[in-house]
């Protein structure tokens, strides 16, 4: 009988590594050495029924015994491997459209066919991060034109499910983000919803700010569901928020977003990319653009902004989409909380038409809710934020909300973080500056958005003339050592807000 010497038996080993296919083999082991492994290499591993190309880790302890093999979760789930089971190793064969990556590199247009093989491969488990970093960082700087944003951008959309809601009105609403706190979007929907729209909002994790939508959302409600629960959700009650990448809509923007927080890279054309193909896959077909900005937002000037509104509208015309773009102040955070459970706190208030709700955040989310109703043309011209406030302060858009929450399974109460300490104003004057980014990070080292209840409560906003002593923001956190660390970090910044 033939003996292959490329055969290995499967051992679970238990190790995350994200999105990355990522194989374990000891450094004494026959394949190695028979095939020239080395750390990194890319190769295939098969059973039966499937394969995926990982990248090879090389073990020199005994947690792997002789002829056996370990994957990452990542790679064990594609493929479906039990305890035990045979695995056959091979050489990989050269991925073609690494080819166009690298001519992106050299700054060439990519096409339609160029951008599907890059979006399929990487959806396929094919690139390593290595690869991805590459590919982001070869699009990030001005590198793509119009065309080629619009090309990425079907290729997305084209990538995974789309939902179909047999309507010739779906609502949706974006923002581009760089703004702490501003969690406008589940009073919109709540709105929008109350209104009689139809609104499937799919939400982003955080990924360079202390917390998503869809992580504010997870305080309160289930936000993992599958394409068939969003549908019975709102086909129930006309909107929902949960977390896109349960969807599988538009997958590989799920990808590339992890490696660019890792990066802290957010490009123009991979953004606008990400949005509309998000938006376009959901089934939307109207959808409000909000771009705060400010000189610590993500988008820093007017010009940019312009730049940027024209592009998604250009863009989203090509995929079918009518998009209403609004330019806003991003000078500031928004609202008082910063952070999963806190940003929970203060839509609830303004939901609730509670006396202390934060006015910045209502009067924020009755702008966006009324740009969205006149957009759909179902309210005219002139009467959408009116619309949006009786709907708000009537108490139907928290009934609405309410339902929405428990149509996904459950509606939670926030709750309060075991750790908190409280900063105060080392002398009198005025608020002449509140940095959004070293605030954001602030937050984060905090724990936040991985620690719900981690964050920022801010008692102070811009133009606030303060006595010495006063208030400016408590600090939450779930443990004294990520309180301690944020706390470090606040001390060797004196400019996260400025006092004149």
């Amino acid at each position: 009988m033939e003996i292959k010497s490329n055969i290995l038996k499967y051992k679970p080993l238990g190790i995350y590594t994200q999105n990355e296919n990522v194989v374990y083999m000891r450094e004494d082991c026959h394949v190695c050495i028979s095939e020239g492994f080395e750390a990194l290499t890319r190769i295939r591993v098969s059973n039966l029924t499937t394969s995926v190309i990982a990248s090879l880790h090389i073990i020199t302890s005994d947690v792997l015994g002789l002829g056996e093999i370990g994957l990452s979760r990542i790679a064990a789930k594609k493929l479906k491997v039990s305890d035990g089971e045979t695995l056959y190793v091979s050489h990989l064969e050269p991925i073609e459209s690494l080819s166009y990556v690298r001519a992106k590199i050299y700054n060439q247009k990519l096409d339609y066919k160029a951008y599907k093989e890059i979006i399929t491969d990487i959806i396929e488990g094919d690139y390593s991060n290595i690869h991805l970093s590459a590919f982001i960082t070869a699009c990030a700087g001005d590198r793509m034109d119009i065309d080629e944003i619009s090309n990425l951008t079907k290729a997305m959309i084209a990538s995974g499910k789309q939902l179909d809601w047999n309507k010739e009105i779906v609502v949706d609403k974006h923002c581009i983000g760089g703004l702490p706190g501003n969690r406008t979007t589940p009073i919109i929907v709540a709105i929008t919803a109350a209104y009689g729209l139809t609104m499937p909002k799919t939400s982003s994790r955080a990924i360079t700010s202390p917390a998503g939508t869809a992580d504010t959302m997870e305080v309160l409600t289930n936000v993992t569901l599958s394409g068939k629960e969003i549908k019975r959700v709102v086909n129930q009650e006309g909107g929902c928020l949960v977390w896109g990448g349960s969807a599988q809509l538009s997958p590989a923007d799920d990808i590339l977003i992890k490696v660019e927080k890792a990066l802290d890279i957010d490009s123009e054309g991979q953004l606008i990319a990400s949005v509309l193909s998000k938006k376009a896959a959901a089934g939307s077909t109207h959808v409000v653009i909000d771009i705060p900005v400010g000189e610590t937002a993500k988008v820093r000037s007017e010009e940019a902004a312009k730049k940027l509104k024209e592009h998604m509208e250009t863009v989203g015309k090509a995929v079918g989409l009518q998009i209403k773009v609004v330019i806003t102040d991003g000078c500031q955070p928004v609202g008082r909380g910063i952070g999963p459970n806190l940003e929970a706190i203060d839509l609830l208030d303004v939901l609730q038409n509670k006396g202390d709700a934060p006015k910045d955040l209502k009067e924020r989310a009755l702008l966006l809710a009324g740009n969205l109703l006149e957009l759909s043309e179902k309210v005219e011209t002139g009467k959408g934020m009116e619309t949006a406030k009786e709907l708000l302060e009537s108490g139907k858009a928290y009934q609405k909300f309410e339902a929405i929450c428990r149509a996904q399974g459950r509606f939670s109460k926030t709750l309060i973080a075991p750790f908190q300490f409280e900063m105060y104003a080392p002398k009198q004057g005025v608020i002449k500056k509140i940095d959004n980014r070293k605030i954001a990070k602030l937050a984060k080292l905090s724990g936040a958005p991985q620690s719900k209840l981690a964050g920022i409560w801010m008692n102070v906003h811009l133009g606030d003339k303060i006595e010495k002593g006063q208030l400016l923001f408590t600090l939450y956190a779930e443990s004294t050592g990520e309180l301690n660390y944020a706390m470090e970090y606040y001390n060797n910044h004196d400019d996260i807000i400025t006092i004149n």
